[in-house]
């Protein structure tokens, strides 16, 4: 057993660093965990802690990967910025809200443009035109745009 425990410990060390590796490469935080515990789990592997068929080294294998996933998470955590994470608004959603004209709005087309934070959305006003540059407010929306009114 000592012999499989110790290339078991080498595989979950190499698989965890590959994860690891891919997690660098396309960070998101979705393999961070798994990447970590699986190194620990193979160090425990190569030091001669049985985590596969006694009772008190399973415990100690499942404690130690406990540990380690809320360490992680912890570290991972004060790495990322503090920023939120981006959010869509739903058309629905942007009812009452002002907006800044980037593409001259009109009544007969939806090609206009109007950026409401950082997102653009087509436009159209119910009559008239209102150029770029101007500010305006959101009166409702209708299938994939939204219909503006300029705030005077």
């Amino acid at each position: 057993m000592l012999v499989e425990g110790i290339a078991l410990g080498w595989v979950l060390i190499v698989l965890g660093a590959v994860l690891l590796l891919i997690e660098v490469y396309q960070p998101g935080f979705f393999i961070a965990v798994p990447a970590t515990v699986l190194i620990i789990l193979g160090v425990l592997l190569l030091l001669g802690v049985d985590i596969l068929s006694s009772p008190t080294g399973l415990i100690v294998g499942v404690v130690v990967a406990m540990v380690a996933a809320s360490v992680t998470v912890w570290v991972y955590s004060r790495l990322t910025p503090g920023k939120k994470p981006p959010t869509t608004l739903s058309r629905d959603s942007l009812v009452g809200l002002e907006g800044l004209v980037v593409r001259e709005v009109e009544a007969g087309t939806i090609s206009g443009k109007v950026r409401i934070g950082s997102m653009e959305w087509s436009a159209r006003t119910e009559s008239g035109s209102i150029p770029a540059g101007r500010r305006v407010t959101v009166v409702h929306s209708e299938g994939v745009h939204i219909v503006v009114k300029e705030i005077e």
